[in-house]
């Protein structure tokens, strides 16, 4: 992102917008979607081969809670969860007792070299220094070993989610042209997309909001303004009755590339 004060600013407030994850593990893990099956499903194919990627050790940096973490865990494989928050990771080890988890981040991981075969970030890539990250995760990784960068973003397509994302100002909506930044210890990025729906009531969207870093980091006249829109939207614009079963629709990014 360029603009005043260039890549140091945007690191400032990368890290002080991350900040905000550091606390509220349960609610974040109750209001936050989950990930289709078809995002690791198709992350463990080789280019142009459905035959599964062996993988005996698997890493989930930036795992927050464990809502990724819960597809790695189905396949019994020795699972290390990463993320700078002691509050997630309770979370996540109270779901997922036999994943083994550790405070840090993507750019300083506390892991032998080569002790890992997958490497998984999911909504978390755009929190880390992609440069440093990926010379960390290369380290970490054996040879030939997968990294997996994961987004849930919103179907903006649609009219409605579209104003939805910009009442809420969330930053996770469908951007067709986005690459993410790799490091040159890996190989090209080869992208999929999984498009799936989140059943929520319009209490539940207004929760979801409340899980994002721009209404985490509000003064609460913001917070105040945030909820009374959203009220308004669901409500008075839209019609929707407290209850009401609605089909938030997201489309699941997710990048796959090899340790060269």
């Amino acid at each position: 992102m360029a603009g005043i004060g260039g890549p140091v600013f945007d690191a400032e407030r990368r890290r002080h917008m991350a900040a905000a994850f550091l606390e509220g593990g349960d609610h974040y893990h109750k209001v936050r979607p989950g990930y289709p099956q078809d995002s690791l499903d198709w992350l463990l194919q080789s280019a142009g081969d459905s035959q599964a990627l062996p993988v005996r050790d698997a890493l989930d940096i930036g795992a927050g809670t464990g809502k990724y973490t819960q597809l790695l865990a189905r396949h019994g494989w020795n699972i290390t969860a990463v993320d700078p928050s002691a509050d997630m990771l309770a979370q996540l080890s109270a779901d997922l007792p036999q994943a083994t988890t550790l405070e840090g981040t993507a750019e300083h991981l506390e892991l032998p070299g080569e002790s890992a075969d997958l490497a998984v970030v999911a909504q978390a890539w755009h929190w880390c220094d992609p440069i440093a990250a990926s010379t960390e995760i290369a380290r970490v990784l054996r040879p030939q070993g997968t990294l997996g960068l994961v987004w849930n973003q919103l179907d903006v397509e649609l009219p409605w989610v579209h104003r939805l994302a910009r009442i809420m100002h969330a930053g996770d909506v469908h951007k067709p042209d986005f690459r993410p930044t790799i490091g040159p210890e890996f190989s090209p990025a080869e992208p999929h997309l999984t498009g799936w729906v989140q059943v929520l009531t319009p209490e539940d969207i207004m929760e979801l909001a409340k899980s994002r870093s721009y209404y985490l980091k509000a003064a609460e006249p913001i917070r105040a303004k945030v909820m009374d829109n959203l009220r308004w939207y669901l409500f008075d614009h839209l019609g929707h009755v407290p209850g009401e079963q609605l089909k938030l629709p997201y489309l699941t990014q997710t990048w796959r590339t090899r340790k060269l």
